[in-house]
């Protein structure tokens, strides 16, 4: 709450979590903890509820809802009361009781008080809950229309019903009598303090909130925060953070109202029973069972008593917690100093009998209950067969991969060691999301290589190049990370340093921002279109989906599978990460083994399992998980947190904060040069994981792991672990077998088929073939239609794998298209190419250009005014970095979205033009729409605004808008230019974005006329002296900010615009 009082911002952390879930937590949790929040994945887009606020509304109406066709008839005074946001104060709250003695307002409050005699004990909370609802139903029956639902009577002699329990019950109760159209639902609960409190609450149909406890507790701490703030102030900020904290949940399932929400249940309840379920939370799923209304009650009940307990321990003290961090009588964790001074004095010395130690204490949950799988047990046939026999450990690890931490997260010492190691053993490491340095891709001269195998693609494009995909054995695409499926995030600029700058080729000093969706996937279609434009680059890569583990997860595996993915990932909630909302890290998606499960059992019933590799992801440590995992479902075992702490992580959880103390997740040099991890020790973790897996193996009688992969008829539940909560899980579901039916295999052994045999790019190529033997410069004319798709994709491929990302001279391949394009169309287009189409675009064009031309004008049969009329579809240049784009006519919405470093001049946009941009220079000669610039923190945009109206559509919160100077030598600076413009147009362009503006305008003018023949052009080139003053130049403030200290430097100009 303290971060939230002092910053107006919910609390960040890092490394994930590994405590239990609720149900199996030995200590009493509150209700809220059983919900896991949703969230989209690859079915629709989540939001950004930042850079997006427009299309956000907290608005929440509270009160009667009326017939919209009948206010007359039935009486209603057609009334609702709106408040702005969900979160009432004390004051706002007693407005609402009050709120019958206004004149005509035509609202009647009643409070229902909402605890039972603690004299009854846990058996009296059913009848206290059905109490509750029948006491809703008279007061709605006798013209209450607001039902303040109250625990303020809360004491040593009343214990409060669940708040979520009474919302919800009372919710469904009135909707099954028909009656929840007639009052609003508000809560006056101590419960709630939490920004997850608020959205569970929300979504069983609370329209507001009163957190009086939580004020209280506001209060409380006030004199000690670290500025003097009013009790004003810091419930304001608190309300502030709340506020956005909750839109932010809400986007993540793409749901941009709260009124939207409200009600609309968008959780899964993990360790609550149906029976339950069915009766106070109709229509909420959950995969494995649990606790019953008495096992709520219990918990209750158990709380109540901690409260006004007299032993001296609880006596006036507050429990410690301990979900976020190790604490003495506090959560159990699976990483503690214990474990990982264990793990690391194991692979530091080499020691599989000190290993075994560390194992034993994480896999024996006899006395802690951490995981689900805790409570599985593996069936060991009697006649188990000799080690010898068994798989070597050699081959073993081959299925085993790193975990997605990018270069900027951790250092470069962590993220290259585990490179090396993983290079050593035949393993797989992952890049994450930030890019690699080439220099990696090349082996080092005593064997070893640093490159990773796996290229992350996720939202932020930073630094995917032709050449970074094309040094991949799998391609990944991030469609959500386990904590913190449905966000995007954020590299502040403090940890982007001249290094990173360059890998993600971006400017040093300036924070980089990652989309909460891929904004070229909005659904399954999309996602087939992305793994088919990467396998066109990479045809020898798999192509991997990464999704988080959630009800119905197994739908979108399917769904992704026919997408002719390669490989699905499947990650748990508990996942690390070196930044994220704590809400997140908690709350949202679901253990693996829920997931997995789901995800074997309907590839198999849709007779997709054989195409498609399936990984576990997400808390694995040990060798019995990797056993489980591959029971569940699992081909291959992804790693993070455990690997990090072999290399020398000793979990401080301060990733975010840039400070850690042992040179893994910090850019600081100083900190750096305290890294002592070794590939030796990384590669000792895992051949130890290896042979635990081989003797598990021995014990079940099985030769290889592919033999074990479903065989979960090989699991049970441990019945030997008595837990007093724990014991009604029930786990049919996700042991359930679906029966082998002939010919239909239960593992992956095909390749997946991908189309790539017969595209147009293969005819390109081998009319290309003198270029790329021997760079001679080649043209090359055909006609072109919607269904070529990611047209010079492949081509790029070749060029980059030959040549790197420097790839030809300008120019080098011209090829003239005649037609209508498929979507993509000179995607990842390298340098040296030149894609020039005669007919209009579709969709992406231009995604991750890295350094080629592309040139879009209409057919000279075209009648109609270009400038007025669309020729290329949505999201183009998305995570463009470096290269030329003209287009004679009119883009769609987000043009240049996350463009790092490439020229694109275009005749009008729509909505988000330029969002999230980090680099380069947008000139727009034509109307723009709503939310230009959002998120925009590097390059330069010049927009002609010749309505004078500009500003209204330009989302000013990080960057500023600039009139263009006139200058004198603009005319003649660039006037001999378009005789050479292959050579050397771009480098002119590009240099000091502080000043030149009109002579860059000039440039870019002359450019678009030479190569689309742009009456646009033409006509403000002709007027120059009028149309220059109707220019904007917009101008991120950091982005200037950067500059002008590069400047003061004397940095070279290189670092501007992609890092060329």
């Amino acid at each position: 709450m303290q971060p939230m009082a002092v910053t107006g911002q919910e609390a960040v952390g890092s490394m994930g979590t590994d405590t239990p879930i609720a149900v199996l937590s030995a200590k009493p949790k509150l209700l809220f903890n059983y919900f896991k929040q949703c969230f989209a994945q690859v079915t629709n887009p989540p939001i950004d509820s930042i850079r997006e606020e427009s299309v956000m509304s907290l608005v929440s109406l509270i009160g009667p809802r009326p017939n919209l066709l009948g206010l007359d008839r039935d009486g209603g005074h057609g009334k609702r009361l709106e408040v702005r946001q969900p979160i009432l104060t004390n004051e706002d709250l007693e407005k609402i009781r009050r709120i019958e003695k206004l004149p005509g307002s035509g609202f009647k409050a009643v409070t229902i008080d909402m605890t039972w005699p603690a004299a009854e004990g846990a058996g009296g909370l059913e009848a206290a809950v059905a109490g509750i609802c029948r006491q809703a139903k008279a007061k709605v029956t006798e013209g209450y229309n607001i039902i303040v639902l109250s625990d303020r009577a809360v004491g040593p002699d009343n214990i409060p019903i669940p708040s979520l329990l009474a919302v919800s019950a009372v919710h469904h109760f009135l909707i099954r009598e028909g009656l929840r159209t007639k009052a609003g639902l508000v809560v006056e609960t101590g419960e709630a303090r939490e920004i997850h409190h608020m959205c569970v609450l929300a979504g069983y149909g609370a329209e507001a909130i009163n957190p009086y406890l939580a004020f209280e507790t506001l209060e409380e701490m006030r004199p000690n925060l670290p500025e003097p703030l009013s009790s004003y102030e810091v419930q304001k900020r608190y309300i502030k953070a709340m506020a956005k904290a909750i839109l932010k949940v809400m986007a993540k399932m793409g749901i941009s109202t709260y009124q939207s929400y409200c009600g609309a249940q968008i959780f899964d309840a993990i360790g609550l029973s149906s029976g339950f379920l069915n009766t106070y939370f109709a229509g909420t799923s959950s995969r494995v069972e649990g606790i019953s209304l008495a096992g709520v009650a219990e918990e209750t009940v158990r709380r109540h008593q901690i409260a006004y307990s007299d032993a001296p321990i609880y006596r006036n003290a507050l429990d410690v917690g301990g979900e976020y961090a190790v604490r003495l009588r506090g959560e159990e964790h699976a990483w503690t100093s214990e474990t990982i001074a264990s793990m690391q004095h194991a692979v530091r010395s080499g020691s599989l009998d000190k290993f075994r130690e560390f194992s034993k204490a994480i896999d024996d949950q006899s006395k802690r209950l951490l995981t689900l799988r805790g409570l599985f047990e593996i069936k060991t046939p009697g006649n188990g067969i000799s080690i010898d026999e068994v798989e070597p450990a050699k081959e073993i690890v081959k299925r085993f991969a790193t975990g997605a931490m990018s270069f900027g997260s951790i250092s470069y010492e962590a993220h290259s060691t585990l490179a090396v190691a993983m290079n050593r053993i035949g393993g797989k490491s992952n890049t994450g999301e930030g890019g690699e340095e080439p220099e990696r891709f090349v082996p080092l001269p005593n064997g070893d290589s640093m490159r990773s195998a796996i290229k992350q693609v996720a939202s932020g494009r930073f630094g995917v190049t032709a050449e970074y995909l094309t040094n991949a054995d799998d391609i990944q695409i991030k469609m959500a990370q386990g904590a913190k499926p449905g966000e995007g995030g954020q590299l502040p600029g403090h940890k982007v340093d001249k290094v990173i700058a360059r890998v993600r080729h971006s400017t040093p000093g300036v924070g980089l921002i990652s989309p909460p969706p891929h904004h070229d996937i909005y659904s399954i279609e999309d996602l087939a279109q992305l793994i088919f434009d990467l396998k066109n680059v990479n045809p020898a890569a798999r192509i991997s989906v990464k999704l988080v583990s959630e009800i119905g997860v197994g739908t979108v595996a399917a769904g992704v599978s026919k997408a002719k993915a390669d490989h699905v990932t499947i990650s748990g909630f508990d996942g690390g990460t070196g930044a994220s909302p704590l809400t997140s890290i908690k709350h949202a998606g679901s253990p693996w083994e829920i997931g997995l499960a789901e995800t074997h059992q309907t590839l198999v019933l849709n007779q997709l399992r054989s195409r498609i590799v399936v990984q576990a992801d997400g808390g694995l440590r040990t060798g019995r998980d990797v056993i489980i995992a591959a029971l569940l479902g699992a081909d291959e075992f992804g790693f993070a947190t455990a690997p990090l702490i072999a290399a020398g992580c000793i979990m401080m959880r301060k990733c975010h904060l840039n400070t850690c103390p042992v040179g893994v997740a910090t850019q600081d040099p100083e900190l750096r040069k305290r890294f002592v991890g070794q590939p030796e020790h990384v590669i000792n973790y895992f051949f130890f994981v290896a042979e635990e897996v081989r003797e598990w193996m021995a014990k079940l009688g099985v030769r290889s792991l592919s033999e074990l992969t479903g065989r979960t008829d090989l699991l049970d539940v441990n019945n030997a672990i008595g837990h007093w909560k724990a014991k009604g899980l029930d786990f049919s579901k996700l042991f359930h077998r679906i029966p082998a039916q002939p010919g239909v295999a239960q593992r992956h052994c095909e390749a997946q088929e991908h189309d790539v045999d017969d595209v147009l790019d293969r005819e390109l190529i081998a009319e290309a073939k003198p270029a790329l033997d021997d760079r001679m410069s080649v043209r090359i004319a055909k006609p072109v239609r919607n269904v070529n798709r990611t047209v010079g994709a492949m081509l790029s491929g070749e060029v980059a794998k030959r040549f790197g990302h420097a790839g030809l001279p300008g120019d080098t391949i011209h090829v003239k298209l005649t037609g209508t394009a498929g979507q993509s169309f000179g995607a990842f287009l390298a340098r040296g190419v030149t894609l020039e189409l005669e007919g209009e675009g579709n969709d992406y064009v231009g995604k991750g250009i890295s350094g080629g031309r592309v040139i879009i004008y209409p057919s000279k049969d075209f009648k109609f005014p270009a400038e007025d009329n669309i020729i290329v579809g949505n999201t183009v240049l998305y995570g463009a970095i470096e290269g030329e784009c003209y287009f004679r006519g009119v883009a769609g919405e987000r043009f240049a979205v996350r463009n790092s470093g490439a020229i694109a001049v275009v005749e009008g946009v729509g909505d988000h033009g330029c969002e999230y941009m980090t680099g380069g220079v947008v000139l727009v000669i034509g109307p723009t729409g709503r939310n230009f610039a959002a998120g925009m923190s590097g390059g330069v945009a010049y927009v002609l605004d010749e309505a004078g109206d500009f500003k209204k559509r330009c989302n000013l919160s990080m960057v500023d808008l600039e009139p263009v100077a006139a200058e004198e030598d603009a005319n003649s600076k660039h006037e001999n230019q378009a005789g050479d413009l292959e050579g050397h147009g771009l480098v002119d362009v590009m240099g000091d974005m502080t000043r030149d503006d009109a002579s860059r305008i000039q440039a870019l003018l002359r450019n678009h006329q030479h190569y689309t023949g742009s009456k646009r052009a033409h006509d403000i080139l002709l007027n120059w002296e009028y149309y220059m003053p109707k220019f904007v130049k917009v101008m991120p403030v950091d982005y200037r900010r950067a500059l002008l200290e590069m400047q003061k430097a004397q940095e070279p100009k290189v670092a501007v615009g992609g890092g060329r």
